[in-house]
């Protein structure tokens, strides 16, 4: 079978169906959630906070994307794989979006790319399209504006900052991008633009009314048991999970209970037989 395309993409939201959609950066992980049959992962620039151990995903590089989109690709034959633009590697001018956009499909092996905001990158995002890579966008809450934003917060309250929001779903979507991400804002306001959008929209923390959902891998893994953010829905809690099985094994190691004769080798005599 062949990888999805963005052009399926398209296809699912007019036939209705939705689109899950989660966050991958090595390939063991990409390789579990591609056999379960997720159409669209996303090497995201989140790999900075969940990964990397930075406060925010601003000092995450090209090359650190770069890096882990090979491993992605390397451990998936289906889904789609769309790698983040980080920051400063699209906003500067046109011509440096396309140039690291191409580096992302090139060098990295992705199918698409995403980058954050409106109508101020819409240019951005037309000339990357004209050359032939597909972009997902990117609106509401864009962790890499982060400080001007004032923090994690709910983005699109009021009517003039709802407007302005549609206003930029709209452009994005005129420049040709295949799909938009909404995060962190008012369920009415994403069911707003997903009905008046032809392209799919993938929420986070933005209401059921969207064409398909998005979570940080991590997240829905329960890996951090420190961080539980109201958009997520923890199906596992694997930190406690791993938790007691480090816990176990230094048992083990410390009352001399691993290894055993089972997890040990002998040496083989000249009748072939192992003796320990």
């Amino acid at each position: 079978m062949a990888r999805i395309t963005p052009l399926e993409i398209g296809k699912m939201k007019r036939r209705g169906e939705r689109i899950p959609m989660l966050t991958a950066y090595d390939y063991l992980t990409a390789r579990l959630i591609d056999a379960a049959g997720i159409p669209v992962i996303l090497v995201g620039d989140s790999l900075g906070t969940t990964v990397l151990g930075y406060e925010t995903t601003i000092p995450v590089t090209i090359d650190d994307i770069l890096h882990h989109t090979r491993a992605v690709v390397r451990g998936t034959r289906l889904a789609l794989i769309v790698a983040d633009l980080p920051f400063l590697s699209y906003q500067v001018s046109p011509a440096e979006a396309l140039r690291n956009a191409g580096r992302l499909l090139q060098e990295g092996g992705a199918q698409a790319v995403k980058l954050e905001g409106g109508q101020p990158v819409a240019e951005a995002v037309r000339r990357i399209v004209e050359s032939g890579i597909p972009v997902m966008g990117h609106l509401g809450l864009t962790p890499q504006s982060v400080y001007q934003l004032g923090g994690h917060r709910v983005q699109g309250r009021g009517e003039a900052a709802a407007k302005r929001l549609i206003e930029d779903a709209q452009a994005i979507a005129a420049a040709g991008a295949f799909a938009i991400v909404l995060e962190l804002i008012p369920a009415p306001l994403a069911e707003e633009i997903t009905r008046t959008l032809r392209i799919p929209t993938i929420g986070i923390g933005a209401g059921p009314a969207c064409d398909g959902q998005v979570q940080v891998i991590t997240d829905l893994l329960g890996l951090d048991a420190e961080f539980h953010p109201r958009h997520a829905r923890r199906y596992a809690r694997l930190a406690e999970l791993v938790n007691e099985a480090v816990g176990a094994y230094a048992r083990d190691v410390r009352e001399q209970a691993f290894p055993s004769p089972a997890e040990s080798f002998g040496l083989v005599t000249s009748t072939g037989e192992e003796k320990i």
